[in-house]
């Protein structure tokens, strides 16, 4: 098997006297989706945000190993590097798009800005890219001048996904991606995100609270409560045979809805 792209030990993280992160590890395999699930305050979006580098961890290591090999601590890096990471190799999706997307910038210019961070500044090639990467999402060519203000809640968040694979980057991280849309919405969105995860071969670490998405979208799933991971396994398995009890409540409670 392949070294792990991207690996955590013992990371911890407080909150005044909240725990939100206890001796928390993981691992991610280049072209893996993992999903990261827990009710609200198991501590699934702190992890997200310690092995993105936006928060940092009390203790604890998040190790990336870059394409030719090199295995870097992500919060020991000068910020100007895990910038130009976060810029190229990374993504990321909010689970509010306004959050990521500059709405006085057009679909196009948003997409394009992504590009030019990354080096690339022929215009030609920028709008081509950018035009070809809106109709990847299923947006129409003709709006790549209109204002994502003028987006739908479900085109927003596919402009951003846009706007985060443009560059093709190895690894993503999405949190709570289909959150607060509609449920006909979100089942265009998850199948969209399926494709082009799968195609691209792209690793994933998704943060939802939702166990039929994550089924739908993770090959391996990590269960969270209070801080801690209680279940770790392959999707199918845990959520067919979930074995720790808070595991069990959570699967229990998805049935009886």
């Amino acid at each position: 098997m392949s070294e792990p792209l991207l690996s955590a030990c013992g990371l911890a993280v407080r909150f005044g006297s909240i725990t939100a992160l206890d001796s928390v590890g993981a691992a991610l395999w280049p072209g893996e989706v993992l999903a990261v699930v827990g009710e609200s305050g198991s501590g699934k979006t702190t992890l997200l945000k310690v092995l993105s580098g936006r928060v940092r961890p009390e203790a604890g290591h998040v190790w990336y190993r870059a394409p030719d090999g090199e295995r870097t601590d992500v919060h020991a890096m000068p910020l100007p590097m895990l910038r130009r990471l976060h810029r190229s190799d990374w993504g990321f999706v909010e689970q509010d798009p306004r959050q990521a997307l500059r709405m006085d910038v057009s679909a196009g210019g948003n997409v394009g800005e992504r590009l030019m961070a990354a080096g690339a500044r022929h215009y030609g090639h920028i709008r081509d890219e950018a035009a070809r990467w809106l109709a990847e999402v299923e947006i129409d060519v003709a709006r790549i001048d209109d204002k994502p203000a003028t987006f739908s809640g479900g085109m927003l968040q596919r402009l951003q996904i846009a706007r985060t694979l443009v560059t093709q980057p190895r690894l993503v991280f999405m949190d709570e991606p289909t959150g607060g849309l509609d449920v006909s919405v979100q089942a265009r969105l998850l199948d969209l995100i399926r494709t082009l995860v799968r195609r691209l071969g792209i690793a994933v670490v998704l943060v939802t609270h939702d166990l039929a998405v994550a089924r739908l979208l993770a090959a391996r799933i990590m269960v969270m409560q209070r801080g801690q991971v209680v279940e770790d396994g392959l999707t199918d398995q845990v959520l067919d045979d979930p074995r720790h009890p808070y595991t069990q409540l959570l699967v229990s409670s998805v049935l009886a809805a």
